[in-house]
């Protein structure tokens, strides 16, 4: 018996331990189990607590008055599945007739409560089937992305949601983002996976860093071509929309529309070509899209024009070329001027960290997700990294980065060296790269030797 009471209590201050210190640990050995069978045990309460249940058929209740049997108890959803997952419970239900989802999404919170889980979101698989996951602890305090992920062809894993779930990059989905975030808000981390994801691709990555290039240009070995100043952005921009109109040309004359070729094989963007015509895809990152809109003489003015007016070209034609768009700022509004709302309105995938004005945060969610502006504007300065991602289709999430340190960044992209495609048109802008001396001025020099 004493033997037995001294391995309870290690088992359970190990436990303890866990839960205070690895919580993603004390989940796989003791929570993922406890949890079960508490959803288990309490589910037909629980949802008859919070409104979940429906009254029996009607022929149920005429045969329990005609055979002397009690009468049969309300119907809750009936589970499909219970699938433990490494941050939580998924739970599949079927609905019961007259029930319908937003049900179950607005008793999210109570049925956080019930089953003591520390987040529960849900979503339609199909008509009359619902998702609802459960996480076990917060797991967007420290995030650990899983070994193994969905990656496709254009589709990159760059952070966590707040459900567990892992949050896609897709620009075969969604060809071009906005990205804002104020200083020290994790928009640069954010960016950094963005780019560590991709290098391992094929795809030319194309940067436009106007703070004189200290964010991109420590990755210039995977990049195919870098802008520094407004000036040579304005010409890298140009030379983008000229590589546009050449694949345009390429699509046209490989549309193969005759009377013998099947429907599906009629190109009409880049995928639809065969793997050796497909011309590479290009992504291309501003660093800082305010820098490009705002001018002091009328000189800067026609160059700020021409930027915007290339990049509103390249967000309203480019998809089918495969030039894709990742635009990142502090700051988003229309007093940027002329251009900026229409930028805006082809920007479909949306990420907001924090921000310090309600105008940023409705240019981001505005027109797509009003509840979203209020979350955009509520993280904490603290809480480095939290961001709100969103999409035209009016659904958003809490998410969080990995945290990615710029050498980190640097040797991935000096291991993928090799993948930097090579493109004629932006020849004159691709970084020259060399050692570290060669890019950086020698501490030791005084500043009148220097």
């Amino acid at each position: 018996m004493t033997a037995f009471t001294v391995a309870l209590v290690l088992v359970v201050a190990a436990a303890g331990l866990l839960r205070w210190r690895r919580p993603a640990w004390y989940w796989l050995a003791f929570g993922v189990t406890l949890a079960a069978l508490r959803v288990l045990v309490r589910y037909r309460s629980v949802m008859d607590a919070c409104g979940l249940t429906v009254p029996p058929a009607r022929w149920r209740l005429a045969l329990a008055r005609a055979t002397n049997r009690p009468i049969p108890e309300p119907r809750p959803p009936r589970i499909r599945r219970l699938r433990p997952t490494r941050t939580g419970l998924v739970l599949r239900l079927k609905l019961r007739p007259g029930q319908d989802v937003f049900d179950i999404a607005a008793a999210s919170d109570r049925l956080r409560h019930s089953f003591s889980m520390f987040g529960v979101a849900s979503r339609e698989v199909r008509s009359g089937v619902v998702e609802v996951r459960m996480t076990g602890y917060d797991v967007l305090k420290r995030v650990q992305m899983p070994a193994e992920t969905d990656t496709r062809a254009m589709r990159v894993p760059v952070a966590l949601r707040e459900d567990g779930s892992v949050h896609y990059r897709d620009y075969r989905a969604i060809p071009h983002a906005l990205t804002l975030g104020a200083t020290e808000s994790g928009k640069s981390v954010y960016q950094r996976n963005l780019v560590a994801g991709l290098a391992p691709l094929d795809v030319a990555l194309v940067g436009i860093d106007c703070k004189q290039g200290v964010e991109l240009f420590p990755l210039a070995r995977r990049f195919s071509a870098l802008a520094d100043s407004p000036d040579t952005a304005a010409e890298l921009l140009d030379a983008l929309v000229a590589r546009m109109a050449d694949v345009y040309r390429l699509i046209r004359t490989q549309q193969r529309i005759t009377v013998d070729v099947p429907d599906a094989e009629i190109a009409a963007d880049i995928w639809d070509l065969p793997d050796e015509l497909r011309p590479t895809p290009v992504v291309v990152l501003v660093d800082e899209v305010a820098e490009l809109a705002l001018y002091a003489t009328k000189e800067e003015e026609r160059r700020r024009d021409r930027i915007i007016t290339a990049l509103v070209r390249l967000a309203q034609l480019g998809r089918a070329a495969g030039i894709y768009l990742e635009i990142c700022g502090q700051r988003f509004g229309s007093e940027l001027g002329k251009g900026i709302t229409m930028l805006r309105a082809q920007l479909t995938g949306r990420t907001a960290h924090r921000l310090n004005d309600e105008t940023s945060a409705n240019m981001a969610f505005g027109d797509i997700a009003p509840d979203a502006v209020l979350a955009a504007i509520q993280i904490p300065a603290e809480l480095r990294g939290f961001a709100i991602a969103g999409d035209a289709s009016g659904g958003w999430h809490r998410i969080r980065a990995p945290h990615t340190s710029l050498r980190q960044a640097v040797n991935l992209c000096n291991r993928y060296v090799d993948r930097t495609p090579d493109l004629p048109e932006l020849a004159p802008f691709r970084p020259t790269t060399g050692t570290a001396s060669e890019l950086v001025p020698s501490a030791k020099a005084s500043p009148a030797t220097a």
